[in-house]
């Protein structure tokens, strides 16, 4: 049973990944890789290992769920120097992000 609820919880991540996907053009998606790199990257790191924010590897993000990530960024870290990124960023696209980051994306 443990098994059967494990697979059915990774075809559910996967739906909803391919959805977030769904709703996020390529083009922008390349403009969001560019962003990451760029300005993400300036202060958690070219290759988002850290810097003056956290890392941003899949093996530091595993126990948060995307939720809670794009809340994240769409809303910054207030008291840190985290900024909200909604001017900039819609929230599929922060959803987006935050599962390309889960996954281990590299700018």
């Amino acid at each position: 049973m443990p098994r059967t609820i494990a697979v059915m919880t990774a075809l559910l991540i996967a739906a909803s990944s391919a959805a977030v996907a769904a709703d996020v053009p390529p083009q922008r998606q390349a403009e969001l890789r560019y962003l990451l790199k760029h300005d993400c990257g300036s202060c958690h790191g070219m290759r988002l290992e850290g810097g003056l924010g956290p890392a941003l590897t899949a093996r530091r993000l595993a126990p948060y769920g995307v939720d809670f990530l794009a809340l994240t960024i769409i809303q910054g870290r207030p008291g840190t120097p985290m900024p909200p990124w909604r001017p900039f960023i819609s929230e599929p696209e922060a959803q987006w992000l935050a599962t390309q980051l889960k996954q281990g994306i590299r700018p």
